[in-house]
């Protein structure tokens, strides 16, 4: 039996699960607690790998679930950014642009629409890379890595350049379309 249509699933208690900690997160960045910050990072990477498996294993995938999850996730790494500028971790560029990355992706996916979210490749990629971004910063602070913390600001400044490009060519990907339209 198809449950597509449902909101109260096991995948969607999932993301829920990781929605919950973006605010714990910020809150542990910001105080410098390590450990238990890595934590729950590991805890929000588990469910973010599984919630998506867990749907489709289910039956239970839909589109409102796949923009659940991955607005939860773009919350999640935009909280997490946020605390990291807010220390001085890396650039506040990034924080913002997340966000209105997001944004444009569920705006050209046409989801009010009724459409499922259309992702790049480079989109992919800076999703994951996001999620990498801020538990290297953790665990290299956690592990008192300081060698390893320049990779982590001059790797933030190339997540900006790289979400820019993205933006760049999801525009240029909708005006295309709005052309043959």
């Amino acid at each position: 039996m198809k449950d597509g249509g449902r909101v109260l699933t096991w995948a969607n208690a999932l993301t829920s699960l990781r929605l919950l900690l973006c605010l714990p997160v910020y809150l542990l960045i910001e105080q410098q607690r390590w450990l238990p910050c890595a934590l729950c990072l590991f805890v929000a990477v588990l469910t973010d790998v599984f919630d998506g498996k867990m749907a489709r294993k289910l039956h239970q995938a839909s589109p409102m679930g796949g923009f659940f999850d991955h607005a939860t996730d773009a919350l999640f790494v935009t909280f997490g950014s946020l605390a990291l500028a807010s220390i001085d971790i890396v650039n506040p560029w990034l924080a913002w642009l997340i966000p209105i990355a997001f944004i444009q992706y569920s705006v050209d996916s046409r989801l009010l629409a009724g459409y499922a979210l259309r992702s790049s490749a480079l989109g992919r990629i800076n999703g994951i890379a996001y999620f990498v971004l801020i538990c290297t910063a953790v665990g290299s602070l956690l592990l008192d890595w300081s060698w390893l913390q320049t990779f982590v600001s001059l790797f933030a400044w190339l997540l900006v350049a790289s979400t820019l490009a993205s933006m760049i060519d999801r525009l240029q990907a909708s005006l295309r379309l709005q052309q043959r339209l």
